[in-house]
């Protein structure tokens, strides 16, 4: 883990859910993660987020009681991460700077010290990569050499 080379094999995607909403919000305002994901839409646009780079709305990451929450990930080699009691109001310029610290990767590990402190504190899952280095799903673990 921890192997950062400059050029990452898969671009990665940011995906944040619209219907998040945090406890107390007016339930007849923008959904905070409606808004959350407009914000990022417009820091790519501004080139705040490295090339490579896509944001996305979806309806429900099930995460509801941990609202806003995103889903960073980037191809079958990098781990992702799912991130939780996100406010686009006061988080979002260490979202951009924990994605961008994530798309110099090309395992999807930044160590967390190297993380914003919002990426360390309000992390819900660290989900592996598909292809996992090191784990041959294909043998049989009941075999013995």
């Amino acid at each position: 883990m921890g192997d950062s080379p400059t050029q990452p094999a898969d671009p990665v995607v940011l995906t944040v859910c619209t219907t998040c909403r945090r406890a107390g919000a007016d339930p007849e305002a923008t959904r905070p993660g409606r808004i959350l994901t407009e914000r990022l839409a417009e820091r790519l646009a501004a080139a705040a987020l490295p090339d490579g780079v896509t944001v996305r709305g979806v309806e429900c990451l099930s995460a509801c009681s941990r609202g806003c929450t995103l889903h960073l990930s980037g191809g079958p080699d990098r781990w992702s991460y799912i991130y939780g009691d996100l406010d686009p109001d006061t988080h979002l310029d260490d979202i951009v700077a924990g994605t961008s610290a994530y798309a110099a990767t090309t395992d999807g590990f930044v160590p967390w010290r190297e993380r914003p402190v919002v990426f360390r504190k309000q992390s819900i899952a660290r989900i592996p990569p598909v292809h996992l280095p090191g784990v041959d799903l294909s043998a049989d673990p009941a075999a013995k050499d």
